[in-house]
């Protein structure tokens, strides 16, 4: 087990090391105007890279917006991860809303899982105390 405070790797990284990618952006900000008015340019001549370029920045990809209606879940974890499939595959649920519904419902079932290890472990513990 680590100590708090102590980093599992020894020889990694150390304190105060700036970012490499901090440092660049420092020395391009003073340029950035001319910079992106060169990007345009290059665009507005055809090349095709400078042109997605400024298109990625001026249109994002949009990402999907979901209108999924899911009622409250209950039951057990797989009780609730069924509803949540039968959903999705009915179309009741965005194929991605319902593998994030299900993704967290995973996750919640291992801190459920964990909470439970420890309230035993420190129960058993008790015991052998006494």
């Amino acid at each position: 087990m680590f100590e708090k405070g102590q980093s599992g790797n020894s020889k990694g990284r150390p304190k105060g090391i700036v970012d490499k990618r901090h440092a660049m952006r420092a020395l391009l900000t003073p340029h950035a105007p001319a910079l992106v008015d060169k990007a345009v340019e290059l665009a507005l001549a055809g090349d095709a890279t400078a042109l997605r370029l400024c298109l990625d920045r001026l249109m994002p990809v949009l990402k999907a917006t979901s209108h999924s209606q899911l009622t409250a879940l209950s039951g057990s974890f797989s009780e609730r991860g069924e509803a949540v499939f039968y959903e999705m595959v009915g179309g009741g649920v965005d194929l991605s809303d319902g593998a994030g519904l299900i993704s967290s419902l995973s996750q919640l079932a291992k801190i459920h899982e964990h909470t439970e290890l420890e309230q035993r472990l420190s129960e058993l513990e008790k015991q052998v105390a006494q």
